[in-house]
């Protein structure tokens, strides 16, 4: 039976997975209120593309942390380009339509990726080279290796690098600007469609880096692994307040909490349903979410 310090850090571990998929979600519906649902999808081919660059690289059974770093950035490289070009040739020609377009647009994005994953990459799973060797620490009877340790403190660093984007720079300014009125941002001289282009391909590197982070402690890939792991990061986003980057956090370390805390009891076979279940709780009680503000539109 894990101790409850134990449940805590493991707990953490799974959200900080939650939470830097989530941010994703939150950076593209802050400044288009649109669900990509294509962002959990954009996190496996993260994973591949690491997968393919640490054999190119000649990592697998050569653990190394430059080539580890290369492998990251190279991914994050990568699915920043797709992520322009889901923009650009799915999402920017239904801008201006009902926002249900945007969200089927969306869905088949979603599923395009996946089942294309399947064609391209093979529907048998892969395992990811360790780049990094793998080491446990243990303090106090809890246990935690480098790998979980390095997700933490990624998904930390990451939520303060957005805080700071957003609110200190230049094209932070534009984005906030351009959540709030994209037709006067036009007006203002903001080059929206280079602010949008930014902020998916911002929003699909870090799901390219938690692909690869998570692929380093859960070692296991394959073209559907994005599904259930981006319908749980949206239902953080959701929780926490979608648009809000502290909520995006906060969202993914209370289901990693919730689902881990009911792992450890003898419900542990309905831990996916946990998240599901608090979409709906989340929606009944709070739609606006624990960061989230409701407001009020003058008609």
């Amino acid at each position: 039976m894990e101790t409850l310090l134990q449940q805590i850090i493991n707990g953490l571990s799974l959200g900080a997975i939650y939470a830097l998929i989530a941010l994703g979600y939150t950076m593209v519906y802050g400044v288009l209120r649109l669900i990509n649902f294509a962002h959990g999808d954009v996190y496996m081919l993260g994973a591949f593309s690491g997968y393919y660059l640490a054999h190119a690289l000649g990592l697998d059974g050569n653990p190394s942390v430059p080539g580890a770093i290369v492998v990251t950035i190279g991914a994050m490289a990568i699915c920043a380009v797709v992520g322009m070009l889901i923009e650009r040739f799915a999402y920017k020609p239904v801008r201006h339509h009902p926002r249900l377009t945007a969200l089927i647009t969306a869905i088949g994005v979603s599923l395009l990726l996946e089942y294309g994953g399947q064609v391209v990459f093979g529907a048998t799973p892969r395992f990811f080279p360790q780049m990094i060797e793998s080491r446990t620490y243990a303090l106090g009877g809890v246990q935690i290796t480098n790998q979980n340790l390095l997700i933490i403190l990624v998904a930390v660093v990451v939520m303060f690098g957005l805080e700071f984007i957003v609110h200190r720079t230049r094209i932070g300014k534009a984005m906030r600007a351009t959540s709030y009125n994209l037709q006067v941002a036009k007006l203002m001289g903001i080059n929206t469609d280079r602010v949008i282009a930014f902020t998916f391909a911002l929003g699909s590197a870090l799901a390219a880096a938690g692909g690869v982070l998570v692929a380093l402690a859960i070692p296991r890939i394959d073209p559907l692994m994005g599904l259930m792991t981006g319908l749980k990061a949206f239902v953080a986003a959701v929780l926490g307040g979608i648009g809000s980057i502290p909520g995006a956090m906060v969202g993914g370390v209370l289901i990693g909490l919730m689902e881990t805390g009911l792992s450890a009891t003898a419900y542990s076979t309905y831990r996916d349903a946990v998240a599901f279940g608090v979409l709906i709780l989340i929606l009944v009680v709070r739609p606006a979410g624990i960061f989230g503000s409701t407001a009020v539109e003058k008609v």
